[in-house]
């Protein structure tokens, strides 16, 4: 879920450049694209990681679902997210809750579908996560996640273990093999991996640009010259390896039977 290592400074550096409130790439236009093959609308969802709020939001107001559980493991970060819901009026539509890492507190089949943004990658055992968002599921109900991937298991290169250390942020990167098979063992069916390293290769060189163009200036008044230099080795770092393909994040889909 969101990791400790996020300071301000970070939080306002990322929701710079993925929209207020998005602390990972493609804001809302990104969470419309998870959850297009899932019935939202009028949905029980959980928002695994949710954050300071932001997607439940949008999950509510933007996709219809008709209640959003949004989970995490920090006060401060579920204290910003339940200011936020109290400003869009949404207290009755979105429960924001901290929970301690392990199984997910909630008895079987209590939502339609479960969501989440890029935070399951700081939950190592993938096929724990996967029998548990099952349990957690009524029947016919929906996973639909994005995860940052890796595109084998075992150790990574050593471009990779450069740009994770960089990183800092305890990444427990699988493949897209693993997830599928625990997806499967878990009894999921209609799974469905989607590749978007391409889309990410594409944004995090346009990314880079901005950092480093004429507008680095005014980059470096606003978040300091320290963390958009630190920003720019890591982009560099992450470039690498997404041009290699060993970085893949992807779309995350399947479905519990009925």
């Amino acid at each position: 879920m969101t990791d400790l290592n996020y300071d301000d400074r970070h939080i306002a550096l990322l929701e710079e450049l993925w929209g207020e409130g998005y602390l990972s790439p493609g804001g809302p236009e990104e969470v419309a694209r998870v959850v297009k093959d899932a019935p939202v609308e009028g949905a029980r969802m959980l928002d695994i990681g949710s954050g300071s709020g932001a997607i439940a939001v949008a999950l509510v107001r933007d996709h219809g679902a008709a209640h959003v559980t949004g989970i995490d493991v920090e006060t401060p970060v579920c204290a910003a997210a339940q200011t936020r819901v109290d400003a869009a009026g949404l207290q009755d539509r979105i429960t924001i809750t901290e929970v301690t890492p392990g199984p997910l507190p909630f008895e079987p089949g209590t939502f339609d579908v479960v969501f989440s943004k890029d935070s399951i990658i700081h939950i190592p055992d993938k096929e724990a996560l996967a029998q548990d968002v099952f349990r957690i599921l009524r029947p016919g109900g929906w996973f639909a996640a994005s995860d940052w991937l890796m595109s084998y298991d075992g150790d990574p290169s050593p471009e990779m273990a450069a740009y994770i250390a960089l990183e800092d942020l305890d990444f427990a990167m699988a493949s897209p093999a693993r997830y599928e098979k625990a997806l499967s063992a878990a009894g999921f069916r209609n799974i469905r991996l989607t590749n978007r390293n391409r889309w990410y290769l594409d944004l995090a060189r346009q990314e880079l640009a901005r950092f480093t163009g004429p507008d680095r200036p005014a980059w470096e008044q606003a978040h300091g010259a320290d963390l958009i230099a630190a920003s720019i080795e890591t982009w560099k770092a992450m470039i690498l390896v997404l041009e290699t393909g060993e970085h893949c994040p992807h779309h995350l889909l399947a479905q519990k039977p009925g």
